[in-house]
């Protein structure tokens, strides 16, 4: 089935001054192959851009409705730090603490001086798991993480970074229930997603099912979306990492060639990007902190405004806890995906692949395009989450995404956020290092 044009696309509200941000979230749409998403924007607290439009599923042809939620892969590692740093603002966590503090069994192989910040800051080494595991396997709660715990670093932690794509979630996980006695899934549900009135969710509970989107991979040209062989893996350059996602889903990976097949695909067992993977309830349903948070832009947007001030007299973090999580720990060739990065304690810094807003934000992206960040100095949170599945494996920013924040540049300007008010300037993409 191939996807239909659509003549309208956006649903929802912009406030005056942000027409911009709809202009922009209809051209991906018209002009960029966009499925269905939502785009959401808080400022200074309060709600100015509420999006969403096209196809929550190109098979039922479902719309896009204002309650629908999608799988946004990394920006799901976001929302773990956020939690991570609002335990260690109570005292109950400790990111400066080595992780065998709270988790003994952890310091073997030369471990024992790994803190938690180093595994926030992707530093640990320990971007892939030894060994082959099924899919069942991954997805059951402590399996993971006991096979990290008697790993060996594959650098000296600390000495340098690489993406923890998977491995962050199930290793923050373990300290988290170690430190407090709960999971992220259950105390993200309860002290953030509950309180806030979020619609994100770190494993999908029962009744929510009917409202995801099914992840769409990306069209190739000439070959219907929906088909089973249609992925975005003819687009890579890289042999292994096109068998590794999907082109020719038959060929097994050569898992001994490439870091970043491993850390992607869990040795294989679980592959991502990936529709027909993470469509999967099972794979829904599980608790992976580091990737299948189910949310939509609104709620992104909300999660990250409440950080850079208070929404509806509500705070998560107060201004030394986010300066801490905000200085840079890792910087440079990612080891893993050998791409420039900039991380934080658990939260992307603007880069010239995630330029974000100015380099006040922070925040996370996940593979596919979904984004969400705060900027401090512009007191916004912003949110996007799509369905459409698009890698460009260059370093560079997904297009879509870079039109909504010239978009949003423009429309904060106009309201006068880009000086004037004491805030620093509203930063290019190119002036955030």
């Amino acid at each position: 089935m191939s996807i239909q044009p659509q003549t309208t696309y956006s649903e929802g509200f912009v406030a005056p001054g942000f027409e911009p941000l709809r202009e922009a979230f209809d051209r991906n749409f018209a002009q960029l192959g966009e499925v269905g998403a939502s785009c959401a924007v808080y400022v200074d607290g309060e709600l100015k851009a509420d999006l969403w439009g096209g196809l929550a599923d190109i098979v039922t042809g479902e719309r896009w409705r204002a309650d629908t939620v999608g799988l946004a892969y990394s920006v799901t590692k976001g929302a773990t730090a956020i939690l991570c740093c609002l335990l260690a603002g109570r005292g109950e966590l400790d990111l400066d603490a080595p992780v065998a503090r709270y988790w003994p069994a952890f310091a073997s192989h030369g471990k024992g001086g790994v803190t938690v910040r180093m595994i926030l800051a992707h530093q640990a080494g320990l971007p892939v798991l030894d060994g082959r595991f099924t899919r069942a396997e991954i997805l059951a709660y402590g399996v993971a993480a006991r096979a990290l715990a008697s790993q060996k670093p594959l650098w000296t932690p600390g000495a340098d970074f690489g993406y923890h794509a998977l491995t962050y979630g199930w290793l923050l996980d373990e300290v988290v229930r170690r430190a407090t006695g709960r999971t992220i899934q259950d105390l993200f549900s309860s002290e953030i997603a509950g309180p806030l009135d979020l619609d994100f969710f770190i494993g999908l509970p029962d009744g929510v099912e009917h409202r995801v989107a099914a992840l769409v991979d990306d069209p190739l040209s000439g070959r219907p979306a929906a088909s089973p062989d249609s992925s975005l893996a003819d687009r890579i350059p890289d042999p292994e990492l096109r068998r590794a996602i999907g082109a020719d889903r038959r060929a097994p990976a050569d898992l001994s060639s490439s870091l970043l097949i491993r850390a992607m695909t869990a040795n294989g067992a679980l592959r991502t990007p990936d529709a027909d993977e993470w469509n999967t309830p099972s794979v829904r349903r599980a608790a992976l902190p580091a990737a299948n948070g189910i949310t939509n832009a609104r709620s992104v947007a909300r999660l990250y405004a409440s950080c850079a001030g208070a929404v509806d007299g509500r705070r998560l973090l107060d201004e030394d806890v986010i300066t801490a999580a905000t200085a840079e720990r890792s910087a440079g060739c990612d080891r893993v995906t050998g791409l420039e990065a900039r991380f934080g304690s658990g939260f992307m810094l603007p880069s010239a692949g995630v330029p974000m807003l100015s380099g006040s934000s922070f925040g996370h992206e996940g593979v596919g395009g979904a984004l969400g960040f705060a900027d401090r100095d512009a007191r916004v949170g912003f949110g996007y989450v799509q369905n459409l599945l698009k890698t460009e494996m260059t370093g560079g920013p997904d297009p879509r995404v870079a039109g909504l924040l010239a978009a949003l540049r423009d429309a904060l300007g106009g309201q006068g956020l880009s000086g004037g008010t004491g805030r620093r300037k509203v930063a290019a993409p190119d002036e955030t290092r």
